[in-house]
């Protein structure tokens, strides 16, 4: 029984010099800031790509420029999807943030890498993104395209107006799991020197001299706001599911 209190002691001890002492907890709290930063940039920015994108795919290839647009997409997606991230990052961070001397972002200064990790995570997730939506678009009934071009609407005007919120509704779970998973992916931004959740497990070990401690709290907060964000998720397809039972009615 006093080893099991001796054992809980200790944990408390170690969790207290990593977490409350010296107000570490503000450090955990800069580097959970700047990874929503990074993620949320990177999904809103990767949503953006991923839509023109998509567009460019599956729009007609009559006129030369839209092939050699759907060649370039192609190549992208190819290219993105089969290099990993964290090679991606040192490429943008070395290459980008040389010709990057002043810029700032929501107060964070580019020394900070979180320019160029918004950039480089949103360029990745445009990919995949462009991926779901074209997924959610083929979803859509082909008889939508069909009615709107027979009321006279144009190939842009159908897409736009009539399957594009369509395929964005059936979409928007699996956006919502992008954005979990670049929560999670975010912690190789560390590599290049970005303050996030996973790098102030360096700056709390050097001063704690705890080295296992500090990874089990960031271990513990990114399983708490994944969490957090899987029961979000699960209300948004539920209300949609809902919805469309609603509908059906």
């Amino acid at each position: 029984m006093e080893a099991v209190f001796n054992f809980f002691r200790k944990l408390w001890s170690d969790f207290y010099d990593c977490f409350i002492a010296h107000d570490f907890y503000s450090l955990y709290l800069r580097g959970l800031r700047n990874t929503v930063i990074i993620a949320f940039g990177a999904c809103l920015l990767g949503l953006i790509i991923g839509i023109i994108v998509t567009c460019v795919r599956i729009a007609p290839k009559k006129l030369f420029i839209m092939r050699l647009l759907d060649k370039i997409a192609k190549i992208y997606v190819t290219v993105i999807r089969g290099t990993p991230v964290v090679l991606q990052l040192f490429i943008c961070y070395f290459v980008l943030l040389k010709s990057i001397n002043s810029a700032s972002l929501f107060g964070i200064k580019d020394t900070d890498g979180i320019f160029v990790a918004i950039l480089t995570f949103g360029i990745n997730s445009g990919a995949y993104m462009a991926e779901i939506l074209r997924g959610g678009i083929n979803s859509v009934d082909y008889g939508q395209t069909e009615a709107g071009r027979s009321l006279g609407l144009s190939w842009t005007k159908t897409f736009i107006k009539i399957v594009l919120p369509q395929a964005m509704k059936s979409a928007i779970p699996t956006v919502f799991n992008e954005f979990i998973t670049l929560i999670k992916e975010t912690s190789v931004a560390g590599y290049v020197g970005i303050i996030d959740l996973t790098k102030i497990q360096k700056y709390v070990t050097t001063q704690s001299m705890k080295m296992y401690m500090p990874l089990f709290i960031i271990a513990a907060i990114y399983l708490i706001i994944v969490l957090g964000l899987g029961q979000v998720q699960k209300a948004i397809e539920n209300n949609l599911s809902r919805g469309e039972r609603n509908h059906a009615k």
